[in-house]
């Protein structure tokens, strides 16, 4: 049995611009509402110059907006969104792919498929601006589906070992898909 953890919104970036659009959206928020009140509640800045229309409530408006989606962020942290693992189990003849999603009926997205519907492990390579490297399990009759984790690109000795580790390990050809 073969086991590929893969990491959802638990990484550094996700951690990073989380706290940073949070942080910044509650100082704008606080200077914005400072002019409204004509008092400051952030002691190490000034706004008795901002009037508090327009700039106050624009400041309010998106001071707003960016702490949702700061929270927003924290949530997604918080339940690892899009994390998982990707399980090959050659005893059972069964290969899962398990992801979790937010709280409710569907919170782990299970997708299971027996060995024989497996019809290769494909790589694709788009060179340039916006490269793509990711492997994929090509399923009889249903098309592509990625394995690897978002936004975290692999070198291409990275991504060619791993492939060829999974198809010699499943038994199964590779295929190399190249679009520039």
């Amino acid at each position: 049995m073969k086991v590929d953890k893969i990491l959802g919104s638990r990484r550094l970036s996700s951690y990073w611009w989380a706290t940073i659009i949070l942080l910044g959206g509650l100082g704008f928020f606080l200077v914005g509402y400072s002019s409204y009140l004509h008092r400051n509640l952030l002691f190490f800045i000034d706004s008795s110059s901002i009037l508090f229309i327009p700039q106050g409530i624009i400041m309010v408006f998106y001071g707003t907006t960016a702490i949702f989606l700061g929270t927003y962020l924290w949530i997604t942290i918080i339940f690892n969104i899009g994390g998982g693992y990707n399980e090959f189990n050659k005893q059972e003849n069964i290969i899962k792919i398990i992801r979790y999603g937010f709280p409710g009926k569907n919170q782990t997205i299970t997708l299971e498929y027996k060995l024989e519907e497996i019809q290769s492990i494909k790589i694709m390579i788009r060179e340039g601006l916006n490269y793509k490297r990711e492997i994929y399990l090509n399923i009889k009759n249903k098309g592509l589906l990625p394995l690897m984790n978002v936004g975290q690109p692999l070198s291409l000795l990275e991504l060619e070992k791993k492939a060829i580790d999974l198809a010699t390990f499943l038994g199964i050809k590779l295929e190399i898909l190249e679009n520039n």
